[in-house]
């Protein structure tokens, strides 16, 4: 990797970004909207503004499905391949305290990208017709609110200082609950 290359990586997700969402915001804008217009989540998101719409919004869902494809599934895809290829690799080394080192480094990322990715493949992927508005708030919490709030606490407990200050915390609970 270089900068060229990553420079051409970025325009090229900016630009692929851009027209994706362009035409769908073009279909968006030609809704309309004859009643309630409260949204029963935490915030406005597309599925909502499709479900308070009066139009018909066919070829919006599809469209949603196929930037869902592009934007989510083959990325995850994608992440999914390369971590099969570094386990892969990582079963090759040849010492155990190697193996053991590489599996730390890679599964606090792994578990991050999993949670991440499945919400979100759950929540654009899966048919919103079956979940109840209760399953889609969870959903949406889960993406949005604890997969950031847990990355740094899942990243953090490969270090060896926060593992032990954590260890006497647990222990001096234990103690005074005696």
């Amino acid at each position: 990797m270089n900068t060229r290359n990553c420079l051409y990586l970025v325009c090229f997700s900016w630009i692929f970004s851009y027209i994706l969402i362009s035409s769908e915001i073009i279909f968006i804008f030609q809704l309309q909207f004859c009643h309630s217009s409260d949204i029963d989540n935490f915030f406005c998101d597309i599925a909502q503004i499709l479900e308070i719409s009066s139009s018909d919004n066919l070829i919006i869902i599809c469209e949603d499905l196929v930037i869902g494809f592009l934007t989510i599934f083959f990325p995850f895809l994608f992440v999914v391949v390369s971590y099969i290829r570094i386990f892969v690799t990582i079963l090759n080394i040849s010492s155990v305290t190697g193996r053991k080192k590489a599996f730390s480094t890679c599964s606090s990322h792994l578990v991050i990208v999993c949670i991440y990715y499945g919400t979100l493949i759950a929540i654009y992927m899966v048919p919103a017709r079956d979940n109840s508005r209760n399953q889609k708030k969870f959903k949406s919490l889960i993406y949005t609110v604890l997969t950031p709030f847990i990355n740094p606490i899942i990243y953090s407990l490969r270090n060896q200082e926060i593992l032990e200050s954590l260890k006497k915390l647990v222990i001096k609970h234990v103690r005074a609950e005696k």
